[in-house]
């Protein structure tokens, strides 16, 4: 069989289990590694089955070695562990709370709160599904006791929740980077205008829709006496030094990413302790949490690793460059055809699956028309991030109706979320437009 054809029947295979919800480390790993072993099998014109066993292995664990002795790698269980931590001890949730003082009078202010909120979750955690369920119990019964929508309260916690996947640091950033060897850490820098030009567009959302229904968001009758605002300034130091640590540290080039990964981690266990925020069981149940969370992660990159290699050696990922180049495709169609790939399969993928299902074909065609893969990483992250909100399998949106104490339709959620997609498509084309908003604290960095 053609190397192409074997490969583009291995794809197929890929995709009809990933539909029917085998867990894609396994769809990835099983199906690669069963056809690079047909591809050895199949070399010498027969199918000798014995020839094909020692570099079937060879291959497959020499892609699993290189992956998991990756130096980048080691960010991942520690900004999770970090996160884990913030949430345990209230430190992330200490944003919103400084958030809703200071926001109090503004139309919808509650809910843009939890916008903010999920921006500082996101700054320390790195994770959209673990913000959108630890805000969703905080956040949305308060907005409904309150007399809020249904439809605002939980759509602008669905929405904020998203954040963590632009905001550094993120767990996706760091995977893009290690697969595509680019610098994690001017990734992170990369992201942080990006990110914050979506948090201020999902303001301007919440204040519009406000100003139209003021009956969706009853204004906050909460009291307040002098010095709450300095108060609930002054308690969300430790979240604000943990982003310094690591945003500051690494555009300042005090360390690297992986440095930062560190001394993060280890500040927050060391800032518990000392306000007595986390004890023995606490910790205990962070590293457990990491450790699940990391090895689900670890796995999935691993299996991606050995699809890599089945991509590379049926040369499939060659045969789409230049059957691209032979229809003469201009750039904004094919961002348009990425977008759109990405749209389909968010349909029933997780962020992650996506990513490293498409970036061994995704690359070489970017490569290929000269673009900067710092830039193009932006711009998978922020579609990634609407692929979480959007119908009929919105990650987040799910999150959100499953944590929601009273429950709220799936339905309900997707409507309210309808307003800030459009918002984020706006942002994610003035993205592509304007390259420098992703590029220029990196540039700056050099």
């Amino acid at each position: 069989m053609d190397p192409l054809m074997l490969g583009l029947v291995g794809f197929a295979c890929t995709l009809l289990l990933l539909m029917f919800r085998v867990p894609i480390a396994f769809s990835l790993a099983g199906v690669s590694s069963v056809f690079i072993f047909i591809f050895f099998a199949m070399r010498s014109g027969g199918f000798d089955i014995e020839s094909a066993i020692a570099p079937t292995l060879t291959m497959i664990s020499s892609n699993a070695f290189d992956l998991v002795h990756s130096y980048d790698l080691s960010m991942i269980p520690l900004f999770v562990l970090l996160g884990h931590i913030a949430y345990h001890t209230g430190i992330t949730t200490d944003i919103y709370h400084a958030a809703r003082v200071w926001l109090k009078r503004l139309p919808g202010g509650v809910a843009m709160a939890s916008v903010f909120g999920c921006g500082g979750f996101s700054a320390i955690t790195g994770s959209s599904i673990a913000c959108a369920s630890a805000m969703g119990k905080i956040c949305v019964p308060e907005m409904l006791r309150m007399g809020y929508d249904k439809r605002l309260a939980t759509s602008t916690v669905a929405v904020g929740g998203t954040l963590g996947s632009l905001i550094p640091p993120s767990v996706l950033f760091i995977v893009y980077g290690i697969f595509t060897e680019m610098s994690v850490s001017r990734l992170f820098l990369a992201g942080v205008i990006p990110g914050l030009i979506s948090l201020v567009g999902f303001l301007v959302v919440i204040y519009i829709w406000v100003k139209r229904n003021p009956k969706d968001a009853p204004a906050d009758t909460t009291l307040l006496i002098k010095g709450d605002r300095r108060k609930a300034a002054i308690r969300c130091w430790p979240a604000m030094l943990l982003f310094t640590i690591i945003i500051g540290g690494i555009y300042g080039g005090l360390f690297t990413a992986t440095e930062a990964a560190a001394i993060s981690a280890f500040s927050v266990i060391v800032i518990g302790s000392l306000q007595k925020r986390l004890n023995w069981q606490q910790f205990m149940q962070s590293i457990k949490e990491t450790c699940t969370q990391t090895t689900s992660i670890f796995f999935i990159a691993a299996g991606a690793k050995i699809f890599v290699g089945f991509v590379a050696l049926t040369g499939m990922a060659p045969a789409l460059v230049g059957l691209i180049e032979a229809a003469d495709v201009s750039l904004w169609l094919l961002l348009i055809m990425i977008a759109g790939v990405y749209f389909l399969l968010g349909m029933f993928l997780d962020p992650l699956g996506i990513m490293v299902l498409t970036l061994p074909f995704l690359i070489p065609m970017v490569e290929g028309y000269g673009l900067d893969l710092i830039w193009f990483g932006v711009v998978i992250i922020k579609l990634l991030e609407i692929s979480l909100i959007t119908p009929p399998v919105g990650l987040n949106v799910f999150v959100i109706a499953s944590v929601t104490k009273p429950s709220v339709a799936v339905y309900d959620i997707f409507m309210g979320v309808t307003r800030f997609l459009v918002m984020d498509i706006l942002v994610l084309v003035a993205i592509i437009a304007f390259p420098i908003l992703s590029l220029l604290l990196p540039n700056l960095m050099m």
